[in-house]
């Protein structure tokens, strides 16, 4: 049962709807929605709008202020385009690019979005079909553009999509222009104000003359060219998840010289619907099922997988067993950082002073332990890759040379002309990873025990506690106000000596009492404990989905390698104890 006052308000929202302004499908939609026995879908359509985050809109398409559809999609461009003339208004033309992802509505969503810009006089670079993500942002930059919009719900479920917003240097929007953004959004007070008639005049469509160059500029990011010429037919196994990967990754990958792509047609087949995963999350085993059993059928190198907008990446190679495994997403950044580092050194290009990497503050610390002993600079950042960009763009123009950036979340960017995570570039130099291991007479797994003896091992564990709708919006406000209030005093028998809190930008040393600021560039919601063994927990609400994530990592040496295996029972034995004390 819901509260009458909330269902009284919800019912005035929803016969908004049927006013003039609202296409008849949607006002069709609305009334079965207020005809209904059961108000459960009015309720989650209407509690309230859709809100236009930091990073733009994510949500479940339908009818309803809180669902994506057309006028959603239509009040965030409006309230951006109204932003960018007042923010660019001494440029004789504004210029964005509009892409998509494969997602059902996609496509519908995007010309809606370039239709609005171009009603509102702003030059419009509209891509013919869907592209990845991370090649909006590189257009962006390519173009010369003042913003962006991709219209992706990333690895969400079949029923979501959402709008991803950028900025000029391709990242996507910071302070101020993300607050300022949401001021003009939340001040479209009316459908009526939104333009929805466009200009064709400035919409131009755009596709294989960004396509070659992007992949093009990708091919310079090779370390190893000699290797990978040499190992030319290892066996790669790819799978795009049916998303828009499908034709651009294969062609990098091929650009790198590798010629062995090894495809599972089944999910070469780019579909909204994503036929064959209960979820297009390549951080899920479920997701991964089919590109296992095509390795294990072909005996293959490595296997690797993009996510539906091709911006993460997802990796498998054989386990100490000889079966092939998942590898988690803080192994793949421990795997790039690792590679990136000690190349440039092999090479004589390491320049200690101005290389510096990038990872966010969930991610593994073992990456912080090989800078500091290569003696380059590492940032932490918040999660989220605007962040990484926001490093990046700082330090553009001074003598700083980016070597990588990634996080946890199975994202990473090897390359400074996108601002945003790649798999169109991550994928092939994993596979010169993958030739340069082998050319060394390791596989990737003796590579990663290598990593694992010389820097210290550490695993780590994310798990995500879902709590959809308006209930779980509370319970989940509410488990974060717990951990803040009754912080945890020892964790796994180890006393937690250190908890940092990046929404009061404080940390605590419980050893000491001493309390000292958090050098960051805002405030997040994101709590993090430290415990005596080196142990670090960290906790945050997802910031696109309904769920609280919780990260851990544990650490401890590794003198053998005939050790790894009993170490990574140590490992999760201890951290199911974690989960143990944290209630989870």
């Amino acid at each position: 049962m819901f509260d009458q006052e909330l269902l009284k308000q919800v019912t005035e929202k929803a016969q908004q709807w049927l006013r003039e302004g609202y296409d008849p499908e949607t006002q069709a939609q609305v009334r079965a929605m207020l005809d209904s026995n059961d108000k459960s879908e009015l309720v989650e359509s209407f509690y309230k709008d859709l809100e236009f985050g930091t990073g733009g809109l994510r949500g479940i398409m339908g009818a309803g202020s809180n669902r994506m559809n057309i006028y959603t999609v239509g009040s965030a461009t409006q309230g951006l385009a109204n932003y960018m003339k007042e923010a660019f208004k001494d440029l004789p033309q504004i210029k964005v690019v509009v892409g998509h992802d494969v997602r059902n509505n996609s496509r519908l969503f995007a010309e809606t979005v370039a239709n609005i810009f171009s009603a509102n006089g702003i030059k419009v670079y509209l891509f013919e079909g869907p592209r990845p993500t991370p090649e909006v942002s590189y257009a962006i930059r390519l173009l010369g553009c003042q913003s962006g919009v991709n219209i992706t719900a990333s690895h969400n479920p079949k029923e979501y999509n959402g709008y991803k917003a950028y900025w000029d240097d391709g990242a996507q929007v910071v302070s101020p222009h993300d607050v300022n953004i949401i001021k003009h959004v939340n001040a479209i007070a009316d459908v009526s104000e939104i333009k929805f008639e466009g200009n064709p005049d400035l919409i131009e469509i755009i596709g294989e003359d960004i396509d070659s160059q992007y992949i093009e500029q990708i091919h310079t990011l090779s370390l190893s060219p000699e290797v990978d010429k040499k190992h030319h037919d290892l066996k790669i196994v790819y799978t795009p998840i049916h998303g828009v990967g499908r034709d651009i990754v294969p062609r990098s990958i091929k650009r790198w010289g590798f010629d062995n792509i090894i495809h599972i047609p089944e999910q070469d087949v780019m579909s909204g619907d994503f036929p064959t995963v209960p979820q297009p999350n390549p951080e899920m085993r479920s997701a991964m099922e089919m590109a296992i059993a095509k390795a294990t059928e072909v005996e293959a190198d490595i296997a690797l997988a993009s996510d539906p907008d091709a911006d993460r990446i997802s990796v498998v190679f054989k386990n100490n067993k000889g079966e092939y495994d998942l590898v988690n997403g803080n192994q793949i950044q421990l795997i790039f950082h690792y590679y990136l580092i000690t190349r440039n050194a092999e090479l004589g290009r390491l320049d200690r002073d101005n290389d510096y990497i990038v990872k966010t503050i969930v991610t593994s610390e073992t990456i912080a332990r090989i800078a500091k002993a290569q003696g380059i600079k590492m940032y932490d950042c918040y999660t989220g890759f605007k962040w990484i960009a926001s490093v990046m763009r700082d330090l553009e123009g001074t003598p700083a040379r980016y070597l990588g950036g990634g996080e946890e979340s199975y994202g990473f960017l090897p390359e400074d002309f996108v601002r945003d995570k790649d798999s169109v570039s991550s994928i092939p130099l994993m596979c010169e990873i993958a030739a340069w291991a082998k050319e060394r007479g390791q596989s990737m797994n003796d590579m990663l025990i290598e990593l694992y003896m010389t820097y210290g091992y550490s695993k780590e564990r994310g798990i995500s506690v879902v709590r959809p709708g308006k209930s779980g919006a509370d319970e989940i406000a509410a488990m974060m106000v717990n951990f803040r209030e009754h912080p945890q005093e020892q964790i796994a028998g180890s006393p937690v000596v250190l908890i940092k809190d990046f929404q009061l930008l404080e940390q605590r040393d419980l050893r000491t009492g001493q309390v000292t600021k958090l050098d960051m560039p805002t405030t997040s919601n994101v709590l993090q404990y430290y415990t005596e063994d080196g142990t670090k927990v960290s906790i945050r609400p997802s910031g696109t989905e309904p769920k609280i994530k919780f990260y851990i990592e544990v650490h401890d040496k590794l003198d053998k390698a005939e050790n790894y295996d009993a170490k990574n029972e140590w490992a999760d034995q201890k951290i199911d104890r974690i989960c143990h004390d944290l209630g989870i």
